[in-house]
């Protein structure tokens, strides 16, 4: 019967080969077992455990360890939002946005905006916690830029599409909102936010489902207009529309294939949304049958389409344009 096994074994030797016979037990004992990376105050993880022991010895709360080792994100349980970077911190604070803790990096560079984030925190009483940079870079996640701050917030507060339609009325304004219908992704919805800032509109709405929110990377890429502009989530995108309609709203939609040049709009004196649709299907059919008009921009022929935030940002500018000729 064929055996399996090392053919050389027990060649030339009569009889079972010889062990130690303990006499090197002690020897292979070596130190003991190796102490885990978070009980090494060196290694990463060690020092990631001392500044969740700093934070939770200042009043925060137990943060649990992502598995692949990303920033936190708002989830059942989870009840913070990080935000990153030195100008949507700043804003955060400005706003009075009741936040649980300021991280700031070991030997941060220091300029005026940073110099204010300390002042504010210590007159409002926020614990304020030094880390290393690998800390604040696994709170920013795999691609975010932190610049040596951050700062825990709690879950974005979403208003109701009517209620804010009624302040700006009641404030005397005359509606400027942009809705997305289908945004995925967060840096898009960011960077509306800004626009929608930046060129005299007053919110934002979203519909409840297949829609980007107002996370980290949002807050990061409105580089702190999410601190000024309120979000808004519709249950349904299509009704809350026909309802602004109803009170003399006037809905343009946004669409590469649509029978108006920008250009041509003359809504000036009109309350306005603008529905800008997803990066990649553009508006969905029930809303595009629920706008007064579908708008196009003009571009180049060689350029395909423009993106969601550029596109919302061209008509948010031709509209406060307009409006500014005629004031």
């Amino acid at each position: 019967m064929a055996k399996f096994g090392n053919p050389s074994a027990g060649k030339g030797k009569k009889g079972p080969t010889k062990g130690s016979g303990g006499k090197n037990k002690r020897s292979l004992e070596g130190r003991g077992p190796t102490p885990k990376a978070e009980d090494r105050a060196w290694h990463p993880a060690g020092k990631r455990k001392a500044a969740q022991e700093r934070y939770i010895a200042a009043g925060g709360k137990p943060q649990q360890r992502s598995s692949q080792n990303r920033a936190p994100k708002s989830k059942a349980g989870d009840d913070t939002e990080t935000v990153t970077g030195r100008n949507s911190v700043l804003e955060a604070l400005r706003a009075k946005i009741p936040a649980t803790a300021f991280y700031i990096a070991q030997r941060v560079e220091m300029d005026d905006r940073v110099k204010e984030m300390l002042s504010i925190t210590t007159n409002r009483g926020i614990p304020v916690l030094e880390v290393t940079r690998q800390e604040l870079d696994r709170m920013a996640g795999f691609d975010g830029v932190h610049q040596g701050v951050a700062l825990k917030v709690p879950p974005y507060e979403y208003a109701h599409p009517q209620d804010l339609l009624e302040e700006v009325i009641d404030r005397g304004q005359l509606p400027l909102f942009v809705a997305l219908d289908g945004v995925t992704d967060p840096r898009n919805l960011g960077a509306i936010i800004r626009s929608t800032a930046a060129f005299g509109g007053q919110a934002i709405i979203v519909p409840q489902r297949r829609s980007a929110g107002v996370n980290s990377a949002a807050w990061k890429t409105s580089a702190g207009a999410a601190a000024r502009v309120p979000v808004a989530i519709a249950p349904n995108l299509t009704t809350t529309l026909k309802e602004f309609k109803k009170q003399g709203v006037f809905i343009l939609g946004l669409d590469g294939g649509g029978d108006v040049s920008l250009p041509a709009l003359q809504l000036a004196d009109r309350p306005v949304v603008i529905v800008v649709g997803s990066e990649g299907k553009g508006l969905s059919r029930l809303v595009t049958e629920t706008c007064d008009q579908i708008v196009s921009i003009p571009i180049n022929a060689a350029t395909e389409s423009l993106n969601a935030g550029i596109a919302a940002s061209v008509a948010l500018y031709q509209v406060s344009t307009l409006r500014a000729a005629q004031e």
